[in-house]
């Protein structure tokens, strides 16, 4: 099998999945989203048509005319029977905090109080409607990266301010008070591979990527249920799912995520997590 693995450089993942790709046989090709071109599959010139198989491993930063114009190209290679690894639906909607949390709230999946508004005057409201302690998040965002707690009114209101101006979506959330960890599950074909417990370390964040520790988890069955039901919602067949225990010993899905990293989940799991995926890709995933 010919793999492309479309990403915005040559990374520890791509590295790995090429790795893993070569140690099963297949052949993989690293493309650079940026630097893709195409037309119309029909005319003989489109970039992934050589390849039997796409794994999308990144999306680039870009002006919205590029980045729906690189979701055009995979739409178009998964209309011409190029398997694209997670269908392009799972990754519009995992790319987008706000349209993720619809889709998990419409399968009754339990997600904090979340309000998205354009103008600071409506975000200062909803601050104040969920209880004048949130989360502020960039609706594209991952690894932590932009999150902000914000607690005070004056705060609240410079930041607000601030994203308004520069035409951005004001992201809430309830911040959940939570025991200092959460869990990262890694779903691969409607399953848990191996998940990880996330620390904060002097910080409320878990993100490794932001300080956290991570240690080796097993899933109690609902917990489990909860994340393959979570990576359901949103069309995922690989997706790291985030799970927050909330004060009263509920769980919230934080985060689905359609392109997840596993540099810490492989390290303390020992599970080769690259090599599981492309086996998944050559002998199971159908879109």
């Amino acid at each position: 099998m010919r793999i492309a693995l479309l990403s915005g450089g040559t990374g520890w993942h791509v590295k790995d999945l090429a790795r893993a790709a070569a140690d099963l046989g297949h052949a993989a090709g690293i493309l650079d989203f940026r630097r893709l071109s195409a037309g119309a599959p029909s005319q003989g010139y489109e970039p992934l048509a050589g390849y039997d198989a796409v794994v999308v491993r990144t999306m680039p930063a870009g002006s919205l005319e590029q980045v729906v114009f690189r979701m055009d190209m995979l739409h178009a290679a998964a209309a011409a029977g190029v398997l694209v690894l997670n269908p392009p639906r799972a990754v519009e909607a995992c790319v987008d905090k706000y349209l993720t949390n619809v889709r998990l709230l419409a399968a009754g999946l339990p997600v904090p109080e979340t309000v998205a508004c354009q103008r600071a005057d409506d975000a200062l409201m909803a601050f104040d409607r969920l209880g004048g302690d949130v989360v502020v998040k960039p609706l594209f965002g991952a690894e932590g990266r932009g999150m902000v707690r914000v607690i005070d009114p004056e705060l609240a209101w410079r930041t607000f301010r601030a994203i308004e101006q520069t035409g951005g979506v004001i992201y809430l959330q309830r911040f959940v008070r939570h025991p200092g960890w959460d869990l990262r599950a890694f779903v691969i074909g409607g399953k848990v591979v191996a998940a990880m417990k996330r620390t904060a370390r002097g910080d409320w964040r878990t993100n490794v990527a932001q300080g956290g520790t991570a240690e080796r988890a097993e899933l109690a069955f609902s917990e489990r249920k909860l994340a393959v039901q979570a990576a359901e919602a949103v069309g995922t067949a690989v997706a790291g799912v985030d799970l927050l225990p909330g004060p009263g010993g509920e769980w919230f899905v934080i985060e689905v995520n359609a392109v997840p990293g596993w540099r810490a989940l492989a390290a303390v799991t020992g599970h080769d997590i690259a090599r599981t995926v492309v086996r998944f890709l050559a002998e199971e995933y159908r879109l």
